[in-house]
């Protein structure tokens, strides 16, 4: 939780997250998961950390997100296990659309949100999952959402159930 709070927090200040967090957060998992459950802890802590950055490496490679926050997804993953990280994953997909619909909201561009998020749907019909060649991160237009916050979000959640579980 405290890496994840780290890189929101400069999510928000700087937009990006620092590599001594997430590369900190994903040795510290494989290290402590190894140590404290063996060999099915370094297991479950590599399988971790590989679904939860290949389900965000994805949208890294279609221009959608940045690379920290695959990087952060796989800290997380490798910090939490296999288990936990499907669990993060989905509450993180959540919390990241009420975020996106809340920064569409604030900066009044829901009009122009849906008619890119149409371009994008026929795009991707007609040529497939690759890049389109203006919607993206790179587009100096683009308003950036701080996805940090929402993987966050969703490990705060799952820690939450946990606690509350007993």
């Amino acid at each position: 939780m405290v890496c994840t709070a780290l890189a929101a927090a400069w999510d928000l200040l700087h937009g990006r997250i620092p590599n001594r967090i997430t590369y900190t957060g994903m040795l510290a998992g494989v290290v402590l998961r190894g140590a404290l459950g063996g060999r099915q802890g370094l297991l479950d802590s590599l399988a971790g950390g590989l679904v939860g950055g290949g389900v965000f490496l994805a949208f890294f490679l279609l221009r959608g997100m940045g690379a920290g926050d695959v990087k952060l997804m796989t800290a997380v993953g490798c910090l939490v296990g296999l288990r936990q990280t499907l669990v993060i994953t989905l509450a993180s997909a959540i919390a990241g659309g009420v975020l996106a619909l809340a920064v569409m909201l604030f900066y009044r561009r829901g009009v122009r949100t849906l008619r890119n998020l149409g371009t994008l749907f026929r795009f991707h019909m007609r040529f497939g999952l690759r890049p389109h060649p203006e919607i993206n991160l790179e587009n100096p237009e683009a308003v950036r959402v701080p996805y940090a916050l929402a993987i966050a979000a969703g490990t705060f959640y799952a820690f939450g159930m946990i606690l509350l579980q007993g």
